[in-house]
């Protein structure tokens, strides 16, 4: 098996420049983990949940999943000068950089860094913690409209 390109790690820090929250539309895809963590922190069930903060959106597999709603600006709903339930944040969120399609291969972490000015900046990351980003991203399955009616 060849090396990854990270293999001795990659240097990320968030700078906190809400880049990958606001400004251009996007999807925050909820799993039944993600639900649960939102919903005790806010005190909501996730019927009520649901109706305030997500939407359901076509999937790749042409489903429809959860997914949270943006403002009129493409800012997420829970953009407030910070993320507003950062202890509770989807995984989605908490994993950014270290996606699977990003880490791919250099070429797609530089790409990434245009983007995001935290990539190649920082603390660095060892492989095993990309890899444990990586595989916590990509077992956080959203939930299915189906899921629910």
């Amino acid at each position: 098996m060849s090396e990854k390109f990270y293999q001795n790690g990659l240097h990320f820090e968030c700078k906190q420049c809400s880049h990958c929250c606001c400004d251009e539309p996007g999807f925050v895809y909820l799993s039944r983990e993600d639900l649960t963590r939102l919903t005790k922190l806010l005190n909501l069930t996730d019927k009520e949940f649901i109706k305030q903060f997500c939407r359901f959106v076509p999937f790749y597999d042409g489903s429809e999943v959860l997914c949270l709603k943006e403002k009129e600006n493409y800012d997420c709903i829970f953009q407030n000068k910070g993320c507003s339930v950062y202890k509770a944040r989807p995984v989605q969120c908490s994993t950014y950089p270290f996606w699977s399609f990003i880490i791919k291969n250099r070429d797609s972490w530089e790409n990434e860094s245009k983007e995001c000015p935290g990539i190649n900046k920082g603390r660095i990351h060892s492989k095993e913690e990309i890899e444990e980003a990586t595989f916590l991203y990509e077992k956080n399955i959203p939930l299915r409209k189906c899921d629910f009616f």
